[in-house]
């Protein structure tokens, strides 16, 4: 078994090479968006990582006004809401990620099923997260 597959080697890859990758399962091909040390489909422990085109579909999203504190610090509030959401990568897995250059203000502009692309700039030592933005 390979401990390199954490989150924090997930980030730490993100942020240095600027693409997304993910864990590929050498024995049965599952990909997946996440690190893990263990396949979900076999239950192998045969992964690699497996980088990712970047390129996603916005599958579903919400707005969010009532911020935790770490939201807060970064000028997200009541008046200027942050978009987050599940995207359907190109390669088919789907992740959990923020949604950049969208206007949380007026989500009846936002559509499902619009083109996106990793957006690597949003990430930050305090509080990393995965992002996305349009195409």
């Amino acid at each position: 078994m390979d401990n390199e597959f954490t989150s924090t080697a997930f980030y730490t890859k993100l942020k240095e090479d600027r693409q997304l990758v993910g864990v590929k399962c050498k024995d049965c091909g599952h990909l997946s968006p996440e690190p893990r040390p263990m396949c979900p489909q076999c239950h192998g422990f045969n992964m690699e990582w497996h980088q990712f085109s970047g390129k996603a579909k916005l599958s579903t999203f919400t707005c969010i006004s009532i911020v935790p504190v770490t939201m807060a610090a970064k000028g997200y509030g009541r008046n200027n809401p942050y978009c987050t959401g599940i995207v359907t990568l190109e390669e088919g897995p789907q992740i959990s990620a923020m949604i950049n250059g969208v206007d949380g203000t007026n989500p009846q502009g936002i559509e499902t099923g619009m083109d996106l692309v990793l957006d690597p700039d949003h990430l930050d030592e305090v509080t990393p997260s995965l992002a996305f933005k349009p195409a």
